[in-house]
């Protein structure tokens, strides 16, 4: 008996002993790199602020809040707001919307940049290859007030679009009163607004492939082709798969602030997506406990798609963001 409580102040002490030195490699650490360390402090007080610090108002999801009252709401409701949602025919005809028009997007964007990567990866011409580049980046730095303006005019029923259509068909097309032409038109105008800077991170990871392996497949005799199956893919295969396990997180966060410019009540039924609904219900109706719901319900399938994606991708490829 008296063994085992010796053996538990042994332990003891040697926990109090190692504690501080664990701590005095910190403070050392941080002395050593604190102008480093510093460069922390502005990214993690506008995530406290912007990004953790209003996680707090889920709580009225839960609570009746009311405008003028305590932001954390007057009374308890439960799951009334979520049950609100679930029963609502509306809400699932807008989450049907974000799920197709996300589907959507992310099939035809998220592989393009790739291509386009690749393509020019193979040019020859140095000259070429930079003009190529800079016009594909220029559309990202648009504010999204001038894109969608650009969208509007390029489909109006006067527009230059319509103007070639009418030169061969004699009748216009009106894009943007048609719900059956909003998703090609959103989905066209950010594979053009996101595919030179969606191939900046392929492009950076296409220079990390070891310039031998592409020596020793030409002596092997294979083609440019084959190079670029067993070579240059599998290189950037990794990068392909942390920014399709991201890309999957925010599938329903689809764009918000293109679709309140250019969608009208004439196309609701196929442009009206969850963020656009919250918006009429939180801001315009000032129902902001539903509207919480539905968000915190949207959270929470993002955070599952991203689990599921990250310990899929973990089993299949070994190559995850945890």
């Amino acid at each position: 008996m008296k063994e085992v409580v010796h053996s538990t102040n042994t332990n003891q002490s040697m926990i109090e002993i190692q504690t501080p030195s664990v701590w005095k490699r910190m403070l050392k650490t941080l002395g050593k790199d604190w102008q480093l360390y510093s460069l922390l402090i502005l990214p993690v007080i506008y995530l406290l602020i912007f990004k953790y610090g209003p996680m707090l108002g889920n709580i009225i999801a839960f609570r009746r809040f009311v405008p003028g009252g305590s932001i954390w709401g007057e009374q308890w409701v439960g799951f009334y707001y979520i049950n609100m949602f679930i029963n609502d025919p509306k809400f699932w005809e807008v989450f049907g919307n974000t799920l197709a028009l996300s589907a959507l997007t992310l099939l035809i964007t998220f592989p393009a940049p790739i291509i386009f990567a690749l393509l020019l990866n193979e040019l020859r011409s140095q000259k070429f290859k930079k003009f190529v580049q800079t016009a594909s980046y220029l559309p990202h730095f648009f504010s999204i007030v001038i894109v969608a303006g650009m969208i509007l005019e390029l489909t109006s029923s006067a527009g230059p679009i319509n103007a070639i259509v009418k030169y061969f068909t004699g009748e216009p097309i009106f894009f943007m009163q048609d719900p059956d032409w909003f998703r090609p038109v959103y989905v066209i105008s950010e594979l053009w607004q996101g595919l030179g800077w969606g191939a900046i991170l392929y492009l950076a990871a296409l220079t990390n492939i070891d310039e031998s392996l592409y020596e020793a497949a030409k002596m092997d005799g294979a083609s440019r082709w084959k190079q670029t199956i067993h070579i240059t893919i599998p290189g950037i295969m990794p990068t392909i798969v942390t920014l399709l396990i991201l890309n999957l997180g925010s599938l329903l966060a689809v764009g918000f602030e293109k679709i309140l410019l250019i969608y009208n009540p004439l196309n609701y039924e196929t442009s009206d997506v969850i963020s656009t609904y919250l918006y009429r219900i939180g801001l315009e109706s000032s129902n902001f406990s539903y509207a919480t719901a539905i968000g915190l319900f949207e959270s929470i399938i993002g955070l599952t798609l991203v689990l599921s994606a990250n310990f899929i991708s973990k089993k299949l490829t070994e190559t995850s963001l945890w």
